[in-house]
């Protein structure tokens, strides 16, 4: 989920070549807030807030943006770990601050990362250039504005434990805890909740998309937020990683409780519009629900293609236009009010 400002609109972009399928922005920025590219590299990025504040770590200073590093690593990353060898490379180099948002210049943060193939899978969390990262090996991960890698990390920034005591965060004493010498503050009970739902959808072993979208509308823990909330989520990705075919769906819509998830590719955003005046705007929750029928029944129809395409006895044309099908068939059924 993307939560950004009120009235911020979520474009879903796509570029031949270098990201394909698409990724996830705010209208106004260059960079992404999520996205995928075709090398089945995917990434996803979340504001932290930290206590690096000088020098490097001012986020008051233009520099890469934490949506630009997820472009960027989405654009020449061919694997997780490229990817995450890409962002961290660049954020040694330039730095990350500048206002993260159109029209809040006092809007500046830090950032972590999901970085995800179908094989592997990283958390990337910073401070100014400081950065530590975990190779997820079982289980499951998620991030929600905190810092949540303490001793344990794979890689780290050029100097870090040295670095840190010269700039008076670490004393040297004890073991190295990265997010208890620069955290401050986050939202641990949406970690929290996020975490119990993952750990709870997981027992049987049978995780799959239909759960994770499910997961992603829970409003009661603020894992979606509202359009009538100050950051509210103003789109959503599910990504089905796979090492034949992976399939990417997005809203492109605000509120993912009352939004559709619809397959990768989508070029035209009328959709945006008249969700909000059909759905948003009354409210109506009796179309929300005939919307999420609808797209069960296309997570099942696409699953069967895929099958079909795995076994030989289909082709990949099949899965051309997609979205835009499914765009279209919902802002015909908002068209029949």
């Amino acid at each position: 989920n993307s939560d950004r400002p009120q009235n911020e609109v979520q474009e879903v972009v796509f570029f031949k070549g270098g990201l394909r399928p698409p990724k996830v922005k705010p209208a106004w920025m260059w960079g992404a807030e999520m996205g995928a590219n075709d090398k089945n590299v995917a990434i996803g990025n979340e504001a932290v807030w930290t206590n690096h504040n000088d020098a490097d770590g001012d986020g008051r200073v233009k520099r890469l943006l934490g949506m630009d590093l997820v472009r960027l690593g989405l654009e020449r990353g061919s694997t997780a770990e490229e990817a995450l060898n890409i962002i961290t490379t660049l954020l040694e180099q330039h730095g990350q601050g500048g206002p993260c948002s159109e029209d809040d210049d006092d809007l500046y943060y830090h950032n972590s990362f999901i970085i995800a193939d179908d094989q592997h899978a990283w958390v990337l969390e910073t401070s100014g250039k400081f950065w530590v990262a975990e190779k997820v090996v079982t289980g499951y991960r998620n991030i929600s504005n905190g810092l949540t890698i303490t001793t344990k990390f794979d890689k780290h920034s050029k100097d870090l434990h040295e670095m840190t005591k010269v700039i008076g965060l670490w004393d040297g004493e004890g073991q190295f805890n990265f997010s208890k010498i620069f955290a401050s503050g986050g939202d641990l009970m949406r970690q929290d909740e996020g975490e119990r739902l993952l750990r709870e959808g997981i027992l049987n072993r049978h995780f799959n998309v239909k759960k994770m979208m499910q997961i992603l509308r829970q409003k009661e823990n603020r894992i979606c937020r509202g359009c009538d909330d100050s950051f509210p989520t103003q789109g959503s990705q599910v990504s089905r990683l796979s090492p034949g075919i992976s399939v990417h769906y997005f809203t492109a819509t605000p509120d993912t409780a009352m939004s559709f998830f619809k397959p990768f590719p989508l070029r035209e955003h009328y959709l945006y519009k008249i969700h909000r005046e059909r759905i948003i705007q009354k409210n109506d929750t009796v179309r929300a629900n005939e919307m999420f029928h609808m797209e069960q029944e296309c997570v099942a129809d696409l699953d069967e293609r895929i099958e079909k395409i795995e076994a030989g006895t289909s082709d990949l044309c099949v899965l051309d236009n997609l979205m835009k099908e499914c765009v279209e068939s919902e802002v015909t059924k908002y068209r029949l009010d």
